[in-house]
């Protein structure tokens, strides 16, 4: 098993996941082949510039040439406050590894992989919204749950 930050070469893999993670988790509506193509013409193009950024890291666990698992990370900026040195945090999203590999601790070292990397950069902290069923999940490998942000919507 090999723990990487996505290349360019991994987009492929790295649309079918998003696309297969989506799938998975809605129940209600049902795609079809043209959402698909449209879908990868969008992705394609937000992998690319997420790659080549300095503020996207993309991590995969891979398997045999195989990505398996992936957690995307976003660094947030913050605002300088004067008499300490400012450090971004990072916004955790899009935490996935494909079913027949679930439950064999691979999340696991990959976030662990991450914990560390982000300890060394000292980023402030790391922030995730996890769903109902990762909690747990998130627990086990160091994360505490918080209270839920305020949003708005403006639409």
């Amino acid at each position: 098993m090999q723990i990487r930050l996505a290349e360019r070469k991994d987009i492929d893999q790295l649309i079918q996941m998003r696309w297969d993670f989506t799938v998975e988790h809605n129940e209600t509506k049902t795609f079809e082949e043209s959402d698909l193509e449209v879908f990868k013409i969008e992705c394609r193009s937000f992998l690319e510039n997420a790659i080549a950024s300095e503020t996207w890291f993309i991590w995969v666990a891979e398997k045999e040439s195989k990505i398996v698992s992936h957690i995307y990370i976003e660094l947030i900026q913050k605002v300088p406050r004067p008499g300490r040195v400012t450090y971004p945090f990072a916004f955790m999203t899009n935490v996935f590894t494909v079913k027949d590999y679930r439950n064999l601790g691979i999340g696991s070292k990959l976030i662990t992989t991450i914990n560390e990397w982000s300890k060394n950069r000292k980023y402030e902290f790391i922030i995730v919204w996890p769903s109902d069923d990762s909690i747990d999940f998130y627990r086990r490998n160091g994360y505490i749950h918080c209270k839920e942000p305020m949003e708005y919507f403006p639409i």
